[in-house]
């Protein structure tokens, strides 16, 4: 997989750099010489492309709108400055 760069009329080599940056992130050259970098032992891979491909768990309450933890019932038949039940 070879990447060549031909310079055009007037551009410079900053351009021609950055051109050539994008050709290889688009390739996935970068993305391939980062994983390589360091030997992974093939379980490794298998146990991480495993716990990719596992399904998340749903958390209760996730499908609502308002999101994050249900609301405490309120406390009935109390008045004054202590209802609501805020205490430890």
């Amino acid at each position: 997989m070879a990447i060549r760069i031909k310079a055009r009329s007037g551009e410079s080599v900053e351009q021609m750099l950055r051109r050539f940056k994008k050709l290889c992130e688009k390739e996935g050259l970068i993305k391939d010489v980062k994983r390589n970098q360091h030997y992974e032992k093939p379980s490794e891979r298998n146990r991480r492309d495993a716990r990719r491909h596992e399904p998340r768990p749903v958390r209760p309450g996730a499908d609502r709108q308002g999101g994050g933890r249900p609301k405490k019932p309120e406390a009935k038949g109390r008045t004054g400055a202590r209802s609501g039940g805020g205490g430890f």
